[in-house]
């Protein structure tokens, strides 16, 4: 008798790739999207903390300095920049397909499970950026995968690894603390809490300990920057807070409201199985404590891979009564449709279109702008608005400074209001001769100010009103303007002469983190 057929017959060619093709896939896109707009304002931070290595941020953990220090290694240009989170990206599928195979998930599964994630909006946009929402799913999911097994009987050596992963993922982001924190009360509450009675668990613990204590001490000597941070952030309502329903609407929004059927599936069938529960018990804790805190909505971004693994292993469950009976057709076109579905959304969500045409085409398509922060207001997104006018505020500066007098120029400083205008500066600045920028935002006020204080000062970002407070002369010397970078980017920029206080004594005054 011929065996009935299975869901992974019913598959066409196309659906029948490897997890390794789609991460290829991945790669391939995010590579050839690198170079379409320009540095983001973030990613020149972060290079600018490369250049300052510490142990720790004022807003970061210094596992993004690490990974921008390997870029400037491999040069520094835009296409090194872009490669790692990239590779990130093709990690991300990689894990989320291994977890679907974890879950019990074959060929139809896995290809479903990663092709959600390359079709999300929230990753299309970090995995083509240097940021830490890149790199911080290979993290939560690595620590997942590790204690399912783990739960299931898997080598108590395992403990080691996730310390390992665990304490490099609070290295990376301060949030994997709390992260790891629901984790442990879901253990707790799940059946799988006897796993965390074997005798290695400990050694885990002080393996994740000892990743992080470099950088907790670092806080320590410097007073927790990082508390400091987040109390200015909401004192001042610099993020823009949303209520529970919103916050539980952008989850949907962020992910894509056609995949949410997916993900909620994963979530029952984690919260409906005894040795899954864990999965389901830890994401309900994460976004109760993220809304809670009033977080930014994509925080929890990361999570969403794991219900995609939990939910296209639900989904080929469901399926395969329908195989058994030979109706091939609902996995290819599922699987058919979310390739479609990836093919939409990079092309609104990858800088693949030049700006105008992006803009046309985000509007066709329906899709808002989404604030994250109350402040932004550039005619597109902001992780791509904030890709533009950067090199172009260098030059500007670049052709004030030539103009100065010779002595004068040697005794000129470059004063940046926030870390983007200085990340340009001295990403850029040196090719056209310009000196490293003075800033005192965020953990550039750590490196300033500078041993010998300048006497003239072409100031950037700041209003006159301001500076004519500080300085006897204030001459307007150009204005910056880009069409399509951030509003609040395009302003003059000022010659100053003769500052009134010296700048070591205003340095404490003038620091902001925020």
């Amino acid at each position: 008798m011929k065996p009935a057929p299975t869901l992974s017959d019913s598959l066409p060619p196309f659906a029948r790739r490897t997890a390794l093709a789609l991460a290829a896939a991945t790669l391939a896109l995010h590579a050839a999207a690198a170079t379409g707009y320009g540095y983001f304002r973030d990613e020149l931070y972060f290079l600018d903390c490369a250049r300052h290595p510490m142990w720790g941020y004022v807003d970061d953990a210094p596992g993004i300095a690490w990974l921008a220090k390997v870029a400037l290694g491999l040069g520094g240009s835009l296409p090194a920049v872009r490669i790692l989170p990239a590779l990130a990206g093709a990690g991300t599928v990689l894990l989320t397909c291994l977890l679907a195979r974890e879950l019990g998930g074959r060929r139809f599964a896995q290809a479903f499970a990663g092709i959600c994630v390359m079709a999300s909006p929230v990753f299309l946009m970090e995995h083509g950026l240097l940021c830490v929402g890149a790199f911080e799913p290979l993290f939560w999911i690595g620590c997942l995968l590790l204690v399912l097994r783990l739960g299931r009987g898997g080598d108590p050596r395992l403990w080691l690894a996730f310390g390992a992963v665990a304490g490099l993922g609070v290295e990376l982001k301060y949030t994997m603390g709390l992260v790891l924190l629901c984790l442990a009360v879901a253990l707790a509450l799940s059946p799988l809490r006897r796993a965390g009675r074997q005798s290695l668990f400990w050694a885990g613990v002080a393996v994740c300990v000892a990743l992080l204590l470099p950088t907790l001490l670092w806080q320590v000597g410097h007073h927790w920057p990082l508390l400091t941070d987040l109390g200015n952030i909401r004192r001042l309502h610099k993020n823009v807070e949303l209520p529970a329903p919103a916050f539980l609407f952008q989850q949907v929004m962020l992910i894509h409201p056609l995949l949410a059927p997916v993900w909620i599936a994963g979530l029952i069938r984690f919260l409906r199985r005894r040795q899954e529960r864990i999965l389901g018990l830890w994401y309900l804790l994460l976004l109760g404590s993220l809304m809670a805190l009033k977080a930014k909505d994509y925080y929890l971004a990361a999570a969403y891979p794991v219900l995609f693994a939990g939910g296209a292993a639900a989904l080929e469950e469901a399926l395969e009564s329908w195989a058994t009976r030979g109706r091939r057709w609902p996995g290819a076109l599922l699987t058919g449709l979310a390739g479609l579905l990836f093919l939409l959304d990079a092309s609104a969500f990858t800088p693949l279109l030049p700006p105008g045409r992006l803009q046309a085409w985000q509007a066709r398509l329906g899709i808002r702008e989404r604030k994250a922060e109350a402040a932004f207001d550039g005619p597109l997104m902001q992780p791509f608005s904030d890709q533009f006018g950067w090199p172009e505020l260098a030059e500007e500066t670049a052709r004030i400074f030539q103009a100065l007098p010779a002595p004068e120029r040697a005794r000129t400083g470059i004063f940046a209001n926030n870390y983007g205008e200085a990340g340009a500066i001295d990403q850029f600045g040196p090719a056209l001769g310009l000196p490293t920028c003075i800033c005192a935002h965020q953990a550039c006020s750590f490196w300033g100010p500078p041993a010998v204080p300048p006497e003239t000062f072409i100031c950037l970002g700041l209003g006159r009103k301001a500076l004519e407070g500080a300085f006897t002369s204030v001459t307007e010397a150009a204005q910056h303007r880009h069409p399509w970078g951030m509003g609040y980017e395009n302003r003059p920029i000022y010659v100053c002469r003769g500052l009134k206080r010296p700048l070591g004594e205003l340095w404490p005054e003038i620091t902001h983190w925020d």
